[in-house]
């Protein structure tokens, strides 16, 4: 076992295996917390459009453009750190100084320029997906039909008695940049030559600690307390607890630890909560149930967690089936690292558990084996190899399956039931059938219960609820299905009991529990306005100017970090507070995220925002579009962030593809298209209304299918629906759909719109409604 120990963490500390990874990027508060012929086009609409001829139009397209799956956007790419993907940047405000060192930081308590909008409902809601988040940029302050009023973005003005702007240069914002990226790459002495160059510099406290964690493995501890100290209370002191408690566990200080980790703000890091484990279990304490309840998400675990395994390995408190069970969770989850860790520690081999994850054909080839790891190793391999093949998988699955044992046997039709429930296959009730006797993965659960929900086997469904462990039972998507179960077995009181648990407007399950007590959803009144003190008093925290800073270099995960950092222990005044600072700084994804994390004073106005009104209402109106649904897909693409960019290319507010923007210009008769205009907010909002326009009325009106769509390419949509024999209730479809990230999209899409509806028309809502029927497809195609 030694070896095998030894040998488990020299592949933890490979290359590639950083142990102080850059921070990823801040989480969010959630909202759930809290066909084939062609059919003529829909008529378009194309408001006077600017002429950017800038480069090269794209090639004539033939058939509507696939819409890749979606991905962070940003405004402008920047090069990427190491976790942290490309940031979405807020747009300096015009008339900012051209030097990024000054921020658009400071804002006037209840002041602001005449013509300027003023707070009002509006409408928003839901996380990332498509795009990002962003500055909302200026908004007219039109109202919309009934009246109203929006939040859009205000102009940035001085605050009496706010912090002072900095007087950064341009070369001093260079600098700070060039430092940043020389830390990335692990430079030592160059980040201490640039970090010498800013003496004075604004994020001195980033400076300093720029300076510090290139050299956190040769630094003295005296060193790293005294920066703690000089930064006591700040974000970027919880910054380097956390980096330096990752470098006192690599070191085995269990005592300077113990001492640091009861400092740390927040313990959600992973390999910090492993380390503190391995400490523990190194005074004697049994730390086995702990490490079974945090040890479920293999791709995070890093050297800290694989040393927590290597730990509670040579103590006997993770026995060989558990073993075997990470093993089983490191291929499902494509984990190479931790499934060849886990082998390793075994007694199996490494190399061979990680063929079974990234070639499984080389695997299967192999064949079975003897010993019990060896078997988990094909089995790995069998459902590795069903994502790519359900047909050979199966094949092998039986052909070998005399040399397994039961369970074993179960194991692997639970990998195929996976992969065929995950393309909807007819076959995927029929494999779960097989499956007794196995212990199923978190993910196995979920979706034999969507299989059995497709069905309408409303027995199946509790059964599978049921048999979920408690965390995962409690999430509102199974809370609500389980109810759903319970009406349909004339179990009424249980069933309403559960959907009052979740019966709250802000997410699509709470919104589908509501109307099944009901109840619809509607508009709150509006929230008092911030007072001008209260607005003085966010304005002077130093953490939201350091937050302004950083965005306007650009660096939105560090900006999130600060911003987040100051909203720490807030009332839900001060909160409400801090929206508004976001707004008159045009930061409106800020402000949205700011004001979610209130629980009794819901602010409309701050949560969802309707910018851009003046463009956006006659553009949906000319079309026949919902405008609320419009205003719901925005939200989620793009936060309103006007020069949102992709990974994959889509821009602007509506995250259009270059190709879906020269394929819509062409049939909307939009002449001399480029791709550069799709930063052009007007032609942007027309180029993605039209699409919405195109794929809505291509899928028969279904927003459900529409919004699927958008987001994942109208041949996926288009093929999900392909597999329907019978109408499907609308939720049931959203819930079913293969792609988690869509899936996501569509039901914060479909339960922001229902929320937009209550504010613009005034009257309750039914998300039940909005959601429909799926029907099979008639006979047209977005081709």
């Amino acid at each position: 076992m030694p070896t095998a120990i030894a040998l488990v963490l020299s592949l933890a500390l490979m290359p590639g295996a950083a142990l102080a990874q850059e921070d990823p990027p801040e989480p969010e508060v959630s909202e759930e917390a809290s066909a084939e012929q062609a059919a003529p086009l829909p008529p378009a609409v194309q408001p006077p459009l600017p002429q950017q001829a800038t480069s090269q139009p794209a090639s004539p397209q033939q058939a509507a453009p696939q819409q890749p799956m979606p991905q962070q956007a940003s405004p402008q790419q920047v090069p990427p750190q190491a976790g942290v993907p490309h940031a979405t940047v807020p747009a300096v405000p015009a008339g900012a100084p051209s030097v990024p060192g000054t921020p658009p930081s400071v804002v006037a308590p209840g002041v602001a320029r005449p013509g300027a909008a003023a707070p009002g409902a509006a409408t928003q809601n839901g996380p990332r997906q498509n795009g990002m988040t962003q500055n909302g940029a200026t908004h007219s302050g039109a109202a919309p039909q009934n009246g109203a009023r929006q939040y859009g973005a205000a102009p940035a003005v001085a605050a009496p008695g706010a912090l002072a702007p900095n007087t950064d240069t341009r070369a001093d914002d260079d600098n700070f940049l060039l430092l940043r990226e020389a830390v990335r790459q692990n430079d030592a002495a160059r980040a201490h030559a640039l970090a010498s160059r800013l003496p004075n510099y604004s994020l001195a406290s980033y400076v300093d600690y720029y300076r510090l964690k290139p050299r956190l493995r040769d630094a003295a501890p005296e060193e790293i307390h005294a920066a703690l100290q000089r930064h006591a209370g700040t974000a970027v002191a919880e910054r380097l607890r956390a980096d330096w408690l990752l470098e006192l566990g690599r070191r085995r200080d269990w005592s300077s630890f113990e001492r640091e980790m009861g400092k740390l703000a927040r313990d959600d890091d992973l390999q910090i909560r492993c380390y503190a484990l391995v400490a523990r279990a190194g005074r004697g304490e049994r730390v086995g149930a702990e490490a079974r309840a945090l040890l479920n998400n293999p791709p995070a675990y890093g050297e800290g967690c694989a040393a927590l395994m290597a730990e509670l390995a040579q103590r006997g408190e993770l026995s060989e089936a558990e073993l075997l069970w990470q093993l089983r969770l490191a291929g499902e989850m494509n984990a190479t690292g931790p499934a060849r860790r886990t082998a390793a520690l075994l007694g199996a081999s490494d190399t061979r558990a990680a063929q079974a994850v990234d070639v499984p054909a080389v695997a299967l080839a192999r064949g079975i084996g003897n010993s019990r790891a060896e078997r988990q190793i094909y089995l790995v391999a069998l459902g590795r190899m069903a994502r790519t093949s359900l047909k050979l998988a199966v094949v092998a699955l039986e052909k070998n399956a005399p040399r397994l044992s039961s369970e074993e046997r179960a194991i692997g039709w639970a990998n195929v039931a996976l992969a065929a429930s995950i393309v909807l296959s007819p076959e995927a009730s029929a494999y779960w059938r097989r499956t007794n006797g196995a212990q199923l993965t978190n993910e196995q659960m979920q979706w034999k219960t969507r299989i059995a929900l497709r069905n309408g086997d409303w027995k199946q469904v509790r059964s599978s609820i049921e048999a979920m462990p408690a965390a995962l039972r409690a999430e509102n998507a199974w809370v609500y299905w389980l109810g759903r179960a319970y009406k349909a077995e004339g179990r009424g009181d249980e069933a309403r009991a559960l959907f009052e648990k979740i019966a709250v407007q802000s997410h699509f399950y709470g919104q589908l529990a509501m109307e099944e007590l009901g109840r619809m959803v509607t508009a709150p009144p509006p929230a008092a306005p911030v007072t001008a003190a209260e607005l003085a008093q966010a304005g002077a925290n130093p953490s939201l100017h350091r937050a302004l800073k950083f965005y306007a270099l650009r660096l939105r995960a560090e900006g999130n970090r600060e911003w987040n950092w100051a909203l720490r222990g807030m009332s839900e005044r001060q909160l409400l507070a801090v929206g508004e600072f976001a707004r008159r700084n045009q930061l409106l994804d800020r402000m949205v995220e700011t004001s979610l994390r209130t629980r009794t004073e819901l602010d409309y106005a701050q949560r969802f925002p309707a910018p851009h009104f003046e463009i956006l209402h006659p553009t949906a109106q000319g079309l026949g579009l919902d405008k609320a649904w419009v205003y719901g897909l925005i939200r989620q693409e793009s936060r309103f962030i006007q020069d949102a960019r992709s990974g994959v290319g889509a821009s602007g507010l509506m995250q259009v593809m270059p190709a879906t923007g020269k394929w819509v210009a062409t049939k909307i008769g939009l002449d001399n298209f480029v791709h550069d205009m799709l930063t052009d907010l007007r032609t942007n909002i027309t180029l993605g209304a039209n699409y919405m326009n195109m794929v809505l009325g291509n899928f028969d009106g279904s927003q459900v299918l529409a919004t699927a769509a958008y987001n994942a390419g109208p041949g996926r949509a288009r093929a999900w629906r392909g597999l329907l024999t019978e109408p499907m209730e609308g939720a049931v479809f959203v819930e079913t759909i293969p792609f988690s990230e869509t899936r996501g999209y569509v039901r914060n899409v479909m339960a922001n719109a229902t929320n937009y509806a209550a504010v613009f028309e005034q009257r309750p809502q039914s998300i039940k409604a909005r959601l429909a029927t799926v029907n099979p497809r008639s006979g047209s195609v977005l081709d």
